[in-house]
């Protein structure tokens, strides 16, 4: 369906055009995955590209499977659901929150550096991400993000399942997203190139992109 992740964020590109040329817009990408596809997107508008980092936090043993996720400014969001059907004790969330929170900050520091983040008051931010599974991340992006006071949060996908798709759309949410197969099995599949973006390939498109603003 896409050749790599640059492929996506072309394509994705296309169907957030009126969104171009804006001063009141600024694309953010979630690290890794979702850089390169909102790189893209910001060259493709023409706007700011920055980052947010948010960590899927993964079950023990089992870490592809999300039972939650945080994001910059201390949120959490838990799978409550998925927790109680597990019987997971509370010291094991916490414990992996505390290694996950541990990686967010060491990315925060690799990709920022002393740079501030960007001030998204009354903006529209575009949030990207190279796909949806569950939406946990998402979900924890957007939750930070509000604290920002942000004009409007627009979630820009290349793939996802439909119900998470609709899931995440809301009076104060635009959703666009461009393919919701059935079955939708990982966000890998729709890939022909899912190679692990690399913390020097995330450093190294913000760089380019502040280049070229």
């Amino acid at each position: 369906m896409f050749r790599d992740r640059h492929d996506a964020g072309q394509q994705l590109a296309t169907r957030l055009q009126n969104y171009a040329g804006r001063d009141d817009v600024t694309v953010l990408g979630l690290p890794r995955g979702g850089v390169p596809v909102a790189y893209e997107v910001a060259q493709s508008l023409k706007v700011p590209l920055d980052i947010f980092v948010v960590r899927k936090l993964g079950v023990p043993g089992h870490s592809e499977l999300a039972m939650g996720a945080i994001a910059s400014g201390g949120v959490r969001v838990l799978n409550e659901l998925l927790i109680l059907n597990l019987h997971m004790p509370e010291e094991m969330i916490e414990a992996v929150t505390a290694q996950e929170t541990q990686e967010l900050e060491r990315r925060e520091r690799e990709y920022r550096g002393d740079r501030p983040p960007l001030n998204l008051r009354d903006k529209v931010v575009i949030l990207i991400d190279d796909g949806l599974a569950t939406g946990a991340t998402m979900r924890a992006a957007m939750q930070a993000l509000r604290r920002h006071e942000p004009a409007q949060i627009v979630i820009a996908v290349p793939v996802a399942p439909r119900e998470t798709s609709a899931e995440l759309r809301d009076p104060a949410t635009d959703v666009v997203c461009l393919q919701t197969p059935d079955p939708f099995l990982a966000v890998g599949n729709w890939y022909s190139d899912f190679n692990q973006t690399t913390d020097e390939t995330v450093r190294g498109l913000l760089t380019a992109s502040r280049y070229r603003q």
